[in-house]
Parts: structure tokens; C-alpha cells; sequence
């Protein structure tokens, strides 16, 4: 699985969804801001920019432009850091407040039936698109996982 199936897999309303739940706060606080403009091609980077350009940057994660969904998919996530610390204490994965070192091997974490196991645990606590993604970006990043999650709404 490529990253920009897990965008592509939500649908284009529910890829709007994500980018309109991104934190310019946590942008800034990570120091991620400047870059991320840079990366959609923003004069300024704001919730009236980003929604402005949703179709384009759909576009491009048609075109599957992997370091743009990588750079895009880091800004969505860490504007729902609590998300991802409750999703990783659930799974058992070591982390710190929702960070894991790059070499974790989450081979044990992540046993047969995870992605529902989470699904089931946290689908009325976030946004179906969030958490969705979140689990197909986990099974990207950790397992390698070829297939995209997506159960029956």
C-alpha cells in the first residue's frame, strides 16, 4: 500500500474533512508550519487557504506523490496527537505521548485483527475519516501492510 491509497481510500469530502482538522497551533508548536506551506504551495497557511486548495491537493495524491501524503499525513497526525497516544497505549506500543521510536519493531503489537480491535474501540470517539486514516497510516508505517482498512459504515 502506498500512503496516498489511505488518503484516496476515504473518498474527496472526507480527505476535506482531514486537512479542515488541522491544527495551525500544532503546526506551529512542532515547528512544522513554515515547511508544510512550503509543501502545498500556500502563500499562507490557514484554514481559508487550505480548504481553497483541497482539490489540488487532491490531485496530487492522485498523482501519488508519496513525500507529499508522507508530509501531509505528519501535519494531520500531529493535530490529533491525543488520538494517536490513546490508539498506541490501546495496541501496547511503547510510545511518548503519541511518539515511538523509528526502529520500534510493533510486530508483537500488532496482532492478527488489530486494525479492527482499534476500529471497534475508538469508531465513536473520533471522526470515522481521522481514525480510519490513522489506522491505515499505522499498517503503513509499522506492519507494511499491502491492504487498505475499511470496514462497512
Amino acid at each position: 500500500m502506498r500512503l496516498s491509497d489511505a488518503f484516496l481510500s476515504l473518498g474527496e469530502e472526507p480527505f476535506g474533512a482531514l486537512l479542515r482538522s488541522i491544527s495551525i497551533g500544532k503546526l506551529k508548536t512542532y515547528q512544522m508550519y513554515e515547511g508544510l506551506k512550503v509543501r502545498l504551495h500556500l502563500n499562507k497557511l490557514n484554514a481559508e487557504t487550505i480548504r481553497k486548495a483541497t482539490p489540488r491537493l487532491w490531485t496530487r495524491l492522485n498523482e501519488h506523490d508519496e513525500e507529499f501524503a508522507q508530509d501531509l499525513a505528519q501535519a494531520i497526525l500531529v493535530s490529533h496527537i491525543g488520538m494517536i497516544s490513546a490508539v498506541l497505549d490501546f495496541l501496547g506500543i511503547p510510545n511518548e505521548e503519541g511518539f515511538f521510536a523509528k526502529d520500534v519493531d510493533a510486530t508483537p503489537y500488532l496482532t492478527e485483527g488489530w486494525q479492527e480491535r482499534v476500529y471497534e474501540k475508538f469508531k465513536d470517539d473520533f471522526p470515522r475519516p481521522l481514525l480510519l486514516f490513522y489506522v491505515n497510516h499505522l499498517a503503513w508505517e509499522l506492519a507494511r501492510e499491502s491492504d487498505i482498512f475499511a470496514p462497512a459504515a
